[in-house]
């Protein structure tokens, strides 16, 4: 909404739209499919990309972009990792502006806008992307992470400690080996976590690209086989059935790879605020509001405080699904 309100002021949102398509890709969002209400032609992507050519005439004719160095390179990052080619002449734009000592906060060198500018660069080579001059590029990432490491404070901050998230991520990204550690600053910003925590896991806004989505429905890898029997109570009766799953399989990932299996286990599921819950099994209904019944689930005799989504299987156990009155 916030976007969208300063789009209709005719505002530019390079920085604000760029840091929600990365949050978009982090969630495996298909970015193609996500459109901007007043123009629901154009897609996030497209519009962030004339946005960028809007703040390289900025550039151009006034020697700085309207919003900032910072947003400018986000957006290059956000393009690049997003798998969009990025124009030679918004790159140049930007690799200019680092070899003229540009990228500063009044007479002071900004490492934020040194580290977004040097994983926005770093990407472009990566991926191969071109630019004006192979050789300039070297020399700009270069600069810029000889800046973030002359950024260095005493007790170890990067500029501060605000910007220490970003300067990690960025030295990483540009090859640097950086020792794990942890962090003693408390941050309640969402801002400021979502910039330290990949970082702190030894991750950086360029594993965006290759990062690997899965559907809900998929049960994800996990170390080592548990056995699972899923006993079934229906009003005619039990039965049982028995399978291997990963370990810390969800409940509802088991559910669907013993449907997969063909082992004449079938269910359904109605959602709800808690998440999904199981209305049919075996084509047994026990979601009749008017009869008051519901599927009961256990195990090994105790009843489940978590939904199918969260319960997680550790061990081998015994999971009782039981058609129940209330």
């Amino acid at each position: 909404d916030d976007i969208e309100k300063s789009l209709r002021n005719n505002e530019l949102v390079v920085g604000r739209l760029a840091l929600y398509i990365l949050a978009l890709k982090s969630s495996c969002h298909d970015l193609e499919s996500v459109h901007l209400t007043h123009n629901e032609m154009e897609s996030l992507l497209i519009h962030l990309k004339k946005e960028m050519e809007e703040e390289k005439q900025n550039i151009a004719f006034g020697h700085r972009p309207k919003t900032s160095y910072y947003q400018y390179s986000l957006g290059i990052l956000a393009l690049c990792v997003s798998g969009v080619r990025v124009s030679t002449h918004v790159s140049q734009k930007l690799i200019h502006a680092v070899e003229h000592r540009q990228l500063k906060h009044g007479e002071s060198s900004c490492v934020d806008s040194h580290a977004v500018a040097g994983m926005a660069l770093q990407c472009l080579k990566d991926e191969g992307i071109a630019v004006k001059d192979n050789a300039e590029l070297d020399r700009a990432l270069a600069t810029i992470k000889q800046r973030l490491l002359d950024s260095k404070r005493a007790d170890g901050h990067m500029g501060n400690e605000f910007s220490t998230g970003l300067a990690v991520q960025a030295l990483m990204a540009m090859g640097s080996q950086m020792e794990e550690c942890g962090s003693k600053q408390t941050y309640h910003n969402p801002m400021a976590i979502s910039q330290v925590l990949p970082a702190l896991h030894q991750r950086t806004y360029l594993h965006l690209k290759s990062q690997e989505c899965r559907s809900e429905n998929e049960v994800l890898p996990s170390h080592g086989q548990v056995s699972l029997q899923v006993e079934v109570v229906k009003s005619s009766g039990a039965s049982s059935v028995f399978l291997h799953v990963p370990r810390g399989s969800s409940l509802f990932e088991a559910l669907n790879l013993l449907q997969d299996k063909q082992t004449g286990f079938t269910f359904n599921t109605e959602d709800s605020l808690w998440g999904p819950f199981l209305s049919v099994v075996n084509e047994e209904r026990a979601l009749q509001k008017n009869d008051r019944r519901y599927w009961h689930i256990s195990s090994v005799g105790n009843s489940l405080t978590q939904g199918i989504k969260d319960y997680k299987i550790d061990l081998s156990q015994k999971i009782t699904v039981k058609n129940t009155g209330y």
